[in-house]
């Protein structure tokens, strides 16, 4: 009789495995339930781009346009077709995707698990953080996921990615948290604060769910550190929070999001520069360089100092800095703990919009000029924060280099410190030196940490 009982025993046992689980513990034993919450509010985002043929300076010239002209060439623009996956927000149709998925997309269809399909439009969007709001217009209350406070996610849960990979259709994948304020690596897109997970995601995941065991959405999956094109188990998703400020300005009426500017540059004290400096431990961001409006300069803080805490959180980079101010939001105030010669300080700081002063002035050569179509700019801490230039830019920035320009070797970000020996410090000062009347043009170029030079007749 027992042998008879523990074959019984063993035939039930994947019965019971079946059952929908009612308890955490049984939670183990199957997602279903989790997947059937957070599954409806998941959707796949089909986008299309229209990309116009790049044309040469020679080609657009109306004169020389009949010589260089391909008659096999094809001049009609070229449609790009995009696959990602989104997230419904709220029950009005509110999705977050990522921006490389619908940001530049000039058509978006938005399907649903049920199969229902809408149109869509960005309402706002931002490629530095990758991520972007959407709204689908539909009579009927939608599936969608609630926001779970970042904070409180930890290393080691639970978690699922709900997305479309390769364009197969809904696929749900299970995984932990493998990691937390993450910088995401070579395979990372932009300079984020990311959640990492094991969780498999591949291209077409990106814009879907990261959900834990309460279906609620802890982060937007992004991207992932891959050699071959395929998961390989370290994929990076944007944390909810900042989701909630993303979807908070979208609410308010902005088309792109307004990032609070630290006006400051520094490094994370690693071991070896605290020992260096002096210091009794690593950890925190030690300061550089602050602008002369930075607001953490109006609060007390100066070159030297390590900033410990930001909001009442560690930060230990300045990607995690910009992640906390970002989530506080502009208008805000944040405590910031910090160390000044090993003695522990704390100082509020305002968060403010980078400021447009001096006003930047900015200009499109026009076409007598030797570089027409060329827009220039003089620099502020606004086009500090656009073009992510050191604090310490000088001279007259290229917002756009135009095919002209281009051709010299000139770049979009570029700063154009002096021109034929003249230091340059405001655009009307390049426009007047790039007229018809000089024929022979030297620029002095900062890019990143390199300085050129360029040279070219008109």
């Amino acid at each position: 009789m027992k042998y008879i009982a523990l074959i019984f025993a063993l035939i039930a046992t994947p019965l019971v495995a079946q059952q929908v689980p009612q308890s955490a513990a049984q939670m183990q034993l199957s997602f279903v339930p989790v997947v059937k919450q957070a599954a409806p509010a998941v959707v796949n985002i089909y986008a299309q781009v229209v990309r116009e043929v790049q044309r040469t300076p020679l080609q657009a010239d109306p004169f020389f346009e009949r010589l260089f002209r391909d008659p096999f060439a094809d001049p009609k623009p070229r449609v790009q077709n995009s696959l990602g996956s989104g997230v419904i927000l709220s029950a009005d149709g509110i999705v977050v995707s990522n921006y490389h998925v619908v940001g530049m997309a000039t058509d978006i269809r938005v399907v649903l698990n049920d199969r229902r399909e809408f149109s869509a439009r960005v309402l706002l969007g931002d490629e530095e953080s990758d991520l972007a709001i959407l709204k689908i217009d539909t009579p009927d209350a939608l599936p969608f996921l609630d926001l779970r406070a970042s904070d409180s996610v930890e290393v080691g849960e639970l978690a699922l990615a709900i997305g479309n990979p390769f364009g197969v259709g809904q696929t749900v994948s299970s995984g932990i948290v493998s990691g937390l304020a993450r910088s995401g690596g070579s395979g990372g897109r932009g300079r984020g604060y990311f959640i990492q997970t094991d969780a498999p995601i591949n291209p077409g995941n990106s814009g879907g769910a990261l959900v834990d065991m309460a279906g609620r959405l802890i982060g937007v999956n992004t991207s992932i550190l891959t050699r071959s094109g395929g998961s390989n188990g370290i994929g990076f998703a944007i944390p909810a929070d900042l989701v909630a400020a993303f979807m908070a300005q979208a609410e308010a009426g902005l088309s792109g999001f307004e990032q609070p500017w630290a006006g400051i540059s520094g490094q994370p004290l690693d071991t070896e520069m605290a020992a260096t400096l002096g210091f009794d431990r690593s950890g925190g961001i030690i300061v550089s360089g602050l602008h002369p409006v930075s607001p953490f300069l109006q609060a007390g803080l100066d070159v030297g100092d390590v900033i410990l805490t930001v909001g009442g959180q560690t930060v230990n980079t300045p990607s995690e800095m910009i992640y906390r101010m970002s989530v506080a939001g502009l208008e805000a105030k944040v405590d910031v703990v910090f160390s000044r010669a090993g003695e522990e300080q704390r100082t509020q700081v305002a968060l403010i919009a980078a400021p447009e002063d001096p006003p930047r002035d900015q200009i499109t050569l026009g076409a007598r000029s030797l570089l027409p179509e060329l827009t220039l700019a003089r620099i502020n801490p606004a086009v500090l924060a656009e073009l992510n230039l050191p604090l310490e830019a000088s001279g007259v920035a290229v917002m756009r280099a135009g095919p002209y320009a281009s051709r010299t070797g000139l770049r979009d970000g570029d700063v154009i410190v002096a021109l034929n020996g003249v230091a340059l410090s405001h655009p009307d000062e390049a426009a007047k030196l790039l007229s018809g009347a000089v024929r022979r043009i030297d620029l002095v170029v900062q890019r990143g940490a390199q300085r050129i030079s360029i040279r070219f007749r008109g």
